[in-house]
């Protein structure tokens, strides 16, 4: 029975370290891109995007889009379009809070999510 209880409360303290994050987001923006991905932009693009939401968003949503609490978005891209995706990101929709992500990182996760159809 300890071991059960031992489990799960090794579980649930995970889960709360992967929810909060903890990444020093100001020295991520000091960064200069690698020529490689200079040279790549669309792939950097949506290489940000997908650990940006691996990141923020897979808490909730799922690091498969599915698995989670909260909506699945293995497919939202055939509901809604980049933009509408962006503006639920920033302003938040239903249960889920605006502002997790903002400026370019919403931009990079709304087109990536936008391709998931």
């Amino acid at each position: 029975m300890k071991k059960l209880l031992y489990g799960i409360v090794c579980i649930a303290f995970l889960g709360f370290l992967t929810a909060c994050g903890g990444g020093d987001d100001d020295a991520d923006q000091d960064k200069t891109p690698t020529e490689e991905q200079a040279g790549d932009e669309q792939t950097a693009d949506t290489g940000d995007g997908d650990a940006l939401f691996q990141q923020n968003c897979s808490s909730c949503h799922g690091g498969d889009l599915k698995s989670g609490g909260a909506p699945d978005l293995d497919k939202i891209g055939s509901k809604y379009s980049k933009d509408e995706i962006e503006e639920i990101i920033v302003n938040g929709k239903g249960g889920m809070p605006g502002g997790i992500l903002t400026g370019e990182d919403a931009d990079a996760v709304a087109s990536w999510l936008a391709e998931k159809k």
